[in-house]
């Protein structure tokens, strides 16, 4: 194999001149180093003009201007051991500046590297314990990464099936499978104990493996374990009883006695044959130890890690199993997407106590992170190799600290996305085509939105590569990054314009779009007013669906929009007329009996949507005593308003509408931020400071709009208060899953069980 490797700074070691801290874990043949950085990026920033330059500004109502932002990055990258000098070399070479003179070191090759690693960096090794930086490290991925967990399942269509992450990851079992195994119960943050483990481990699967098949390379012992029979050398029950043994519950095909054949049969065993009933001995040991501890503290959450593991199929299958048996499948065996990181992650949160990071919320930047790679070796058996290979995860700090919607009924099985795309093999290509097809669309609207930078077009240019390349990616390893979704390919090409300075290409089209409709904002709810009670109602549900069609995200939508830019408001309406609403699923009318007291309304588009379509139904809603909290994205994505662009907007019209300026005046009506940056809506990841809003002012209605928020995701979200999902369908594929046509209408009115509706009258709109 070629050792030669070349190292560009833009692609592994990544913002090192800004890195502040270090921290390294070094293991028996990978390396894992992590490191601190600072990310200067642009972002999109808008404010009201002043008397003075508005007039001078053509009428606008904000100017939108790019400032420079710093944010906190984690790297995290992961090598061989054979490359360590040159990969320390590399950094000493691109180190500019860092802040401190001490690396927190763990692993059992600390100890090995300790005078290479200070003589080639010059920062003093500082080494933590091993277990310590394990548990803290497993801590921080399944708190702040969403699909970090999953379950095996080697004859599934999908391999992998990623878990929800848990409201409150604690208690559970971490078994670590080194050269020993150790099990550890976690209770909290800093209280864990080691309550058992077992000498027959990592190192006794490499030890006996040498000894029976001359074979001196972990891998290449795995490899082998791949291609085995283990029949050929395990004595099975049905080798003993002739068949199954019924009185003792036990199948014909279990294992009876691991290598049991080679004390009876007079043959030669295979290397492959021999390394596979050495790992299936191994793992059954190991699964069944691991049952009785569970069993034992109570535990239903076990993960397993160690570099045992490896991402290996017939281990992980091995141990799933042997779980599955000893439980009667009550526990299930839990395997982690970072687990190679966990050691380096927690070394590195000892070195940072002065500005912790678990004090803030994180997220996986998909454009800088390596994914999954699939375990299958039919699948692509190059993917095996890998040795030679870096992998890298980095993880952005997000401005405000992330939980979930209070109104969830159960938060532990709440899932925000409605279709798993790395199951559902049809629509996975269906939609990566479309993203695809999008490409030359989305890089267009880039270039324009920074006509005065003549560097834009390169740079757009590296952004078609750069997520041409993730979806190719996807195309073959679905669950790189978790659970495959609209959402997740959404965000992806969110981080992937992000890296290359495009904080937001539609926010001309936006400013626009909005100056546009705020002129035609009276006329509006004018002619809503001299409607009788019954009309309006018809009429504000009709006005918000008219105003959800204006979406920059849908290809059917834009390209309207594109030939036709007068296309309006009554010609949205038109469109609609006689469109059939796919879902009503409970007969009441939320805008009939008593008032709610507070609702929560989740918006979707700048211009016609969110000022002709959504402020008069909240301007309806403040009319009859409710209290609103409207609820907007807090970066840009697609055309959607942002919580800047929306707090001008609803100052502009709270100027010429009383009820609007009433409304904030008594503060009735109040505007916060999501926490999110994406055209999709996970409840389970929403600005702290907003759920304290929902909390205090006691909402009884969350109203979800938009085809990204309430049906790609939360179209099945079960919350523990009535709830309205509105959203036009603008694609002709998802209209048809759906069992509609294209702008279909989803008009979903939500009660939960048990709890009496507000209104009483049967409406569906239509």
């Amino acid at each position: 194999m070629d050792k030669s490797i070349t190292l560009p700074p833009d692609e592994i070691f990544r913002n090192l001149e800004n890195a502040k801290r270090f921290a390294i874990d070094i293991g028996g043949s990978l390396t894992k180093l992590a490191y601190y950085s600072t990310v200067q990026h642009k972002v999109a920033k808008v404010r009201s003009f002043d008397k003075a330059t508005k007039e001078a500004a053509s009428d606008k109502l904000y100017e939108i201007s790019v400032q420079e932002e710093v944010t906190a990055r984690l790297h995290f990258i992961k090598f061989e051991n054979a490359y360590i000098e040159t990969c320390l070399d590399f950094i000493k070479d691109h180190l500019v500046n860092t802040e401190t003179k001490v690396i927190k070191a763990t692993g059992g090759g600390a100890h090995k590297f300790k005078e290479l690693i200070e003589r080639k960096l010059g920062l003093k090794v500082d080494k933590e314990d091993e277990m310590t930086c394990l548990i803290k490290g497993c801590n921080f991925v399944l708190r702040n990464i969403p699909h970090e967990a999953f379950v095996y399942a080697k004859h599934a269509d999908s391999e992998f099936r990623f878990q929800t992450t848990q409201p409150d990851i604690f208690p559970y079992l971490l078994v670590n499978i080194g050269s020993g195994v150790s099990i550890v119960k976690v209770e909290s943050e800093d209280k864990f104990e080691r309550i058992g483990g077992s000498s027959i481990g990592g190192g006794t699967f490499w030890g006996l493996g040498a000894l029976l098949t001359k074979t001196k390379r972990f891998d290449e012992l795995l490899q082998l374990a791949s291609k085995g029979q283990h029949t050929s050398v395990d004595m099975l029950v049905k080798d003993i009883y002739g068949g199954s043994y019924g009185s003792l519950g036990l199948t014909g095909d279990l294992i009876a006695s691991s290598f049991g054949k080679s004390a009876t049969a007079d043959k030669e065993f295979s290397k492959e044959d021999m390394a596979k009933s050495l790992l299936h001995m191994i793992s059954n040991d190991i699964g069944q130890l691991a049952c009785l501890y569970a069993k034992l503290h109570n535990l239903s959450r076990v993960y397993f890690g160690g570099f045992f593991i490896r991402g290996h199929p017939v281990t992980m299958h091995t141990i799933t199993y042997s779980i599955n048996f000893f439980t009667k499948g009550e526990v299930q065996a839990l395997f982690l997407r970072h687990e190679g990181y966990l050691g380096a992650i927690g070394a590195f949160l000892k070195g940072a106590e002065e500005d912790n990071p678990n004090q803030y919320s994180w997220g996986e930047n998909y454009a800088g992170s390596s994914g999954l790679m699939s375990v299958s070796p039919d699948m692509n058996p190059m993917q095996r190799a890998r040795s030679g290979t870096f992998d890298m995860l980095e993880m952005d700090r997000l401005e405000r600290q992330l939980v979930n919607l209070p109104l969830l009924q159960d938060p532990s099985s709440y899932i925000p996305d409605t279709m798993d795309l790395t199951e559902d093999a049809l629509a996975r290509e269906y939609w990566l085509y479309c993203f695809e097809e999008a490409l030359d669309g989305v890089v267009k609207r880039a270039v324009a939105s920074q006509p005065d930078m003549p560097e834009a077009a390169e740079r757009a240019e590296k952004f078609r590569q750069k997520y041409r390349h993730k979806l190719q990616t996807l195309r073959h390893q679905p669950f790189a990054y978790g659970s495959l979704t609209v959402r997740s390919l959404l965000d992806t090409r969110e981080h992937c314009l992000n890296e290359f300075n495009f904080p937001d290409p539609y926010s001309k089209i936006k400013q626009n779009e909005n100056d546009i409709a705020l002129k035609y904002y009276q006329k509006a709810v004018k002619s809503l007013e001299e409607l009788s009670w019954e009309e309006r109602q018809f009429a504000l549900v009709r006005g918000v669906l008219a105003g959800n069609v204006f979406d920059w995200g849908a290809k059917a939508v834009s390209d309207v929009l594109e030939s036709d830019p007068e296309f309006g408001f009554e010609q949205a309406k038109r469109q609609l007329e006689g469109s059939k609403c796919l879902k009503t699923t409970h007969p009441g009318f939320l805008l009939q009996g008593p008032p709610h007291k507070c609702a929560l309304f989740f918006v979707d588009n700048s211009g016609v949507d969110i000022i002709l379509g959504v402020i008069p139904f909240v301007r309806e809603l403040l009319s009859r005593g409710t209290e609103v909290v409207l609820a907007s994205n807090s970066g840009p994505a697609l055309n959607d308003v942002t919580n800047g662009e929306l707090q001008i907007l609803t100052e502009r019209i709270a100027a010429m509408d009383p009820v609007i300026q009433a409304g904030l005046r008594e503060d009735r009506l109040t505007l916060v931020q999501s926490g999110s940056s994406s055209p999709c809506l996970d409840l389970s990841r929403l600005d702290k400071v907003l759920a304290q809003v929902v909390r205090e002012r006691q909402t009884d209605l969350v109203i979800i709009e938009g085809m990204g928020r309430a049906i790609h995701t939360n179209y099945y979200a079960m919350l523990s208060c009535e709830s309205l999902k509105m959203a036009v369908i603008k694609n002709s594929w998802l209209a048809d899953r759906l069992g509609g046509k294209l702008f279909s209408v989803v008009f979903k009115y939500e009660v939960p069980a048990g709890k009496p509706s507000q209104g009483s009258a049967a409406v569906t709109p239509s």
